[in-house]
């Protein structure tokens, strides 16, 4: 689906797993990892579809309640210390994503589900926390996660942007419902090792993103707002 000529957009907010750096493998190693440990196995694609996109709140709560499984505060903290080795030895931004920001000509930020400590550490260890500074948010500075539309409304408040002329990239069903709920455009983005499936592709074009695209050196053209 192609994007129809618009007016250029007042702010971007990038998502961060998935969009900014490729992490939702190495995070959904860990945490079936976790869960495994429990006694209980869930499958990649199952896992996918239930928490992708979602806040460490809310995936504990679905896991308890839909799983049995209880992750107490030790089992969390042993998990994110896995995970930030694992970060460490393997996470890479995503593909042109420093191309885009070079080439972007209007404000942007990030907005994402995953608490402060992890976003920052994401961008840091991919080179990336430079073009953001202070403007990264977290679902931790908000009532309700994704698919909420809290996140991308504070965003939008903090950085003094109209939610209609906001653009949200994202790659979670749970982020386009927010990103909607906010009254944003939303693109849905499929470059992400962990978005490249039909049926993943199915799952966000079911709700209508305003465009779909899997190569983020694009970006800037797509939105109108290249700067050379």
């Amino acid at each position: 689906m192609e994007e129809q000529a618009r007016p250029l957009p007042g702010l971007i907010i990038f998502d961060c797993d998935g969009v900014l750096v490729d992490s939702e493998p190495l995070a959904l190693r860990v945490l079936l990892e976790g869960i495994a440990e429990r006694g209980v196995t869930i499958g990649e694609a199952v896992a996918y579809e239930r928490f992708l996109g979602r806040s460490l709140a809310s995936v504990i709560e679905t896991v308890e309640r839909d799983f049995g499984v209880v992750l107490e505060t030790d089992a969390l903290e042993r998990m994110r210390d896995r995970l930030y080795v694992l970060f460490r030895k393997e996470l890479c931004a995503v593909t042109g994503m420093a191309h885009t920001l070079e080439h972007l000509s209007v404000p942007y930020c990030v907005a994402s589900s995953s608490q402060m400590e992890r976003i920052r550490l994401s961008l840091e260890l991919t080179g990336l926390a430079s073009w953001f500074g202070d403007r990264v948010f977290s679902a931790t500075m908000v009532a309700h996660g994704k698919p909420a539309p809290d996140l991308f409304l504070f965003a939008a408040s903090r950085m003094h942007a109209d939610p209609a002329g906001c653009i949200v990239i994202e790659d979670s069903p749970a982020g386009i419902e927010a990103a909607k709920r906010a009254g944003m455009r939303v693109f849905a983005f499929t470059g992400g090792s962990h978005a490249r499936s039909a049926e993943h592709r199915a799952r966000l074009e079911a709700l209508w993103p305003d465009a779909m695209f899997d190569d983020m050196a694009r970006l800037p053209d797509l939105i109108g707002a290249g700067n050379g």
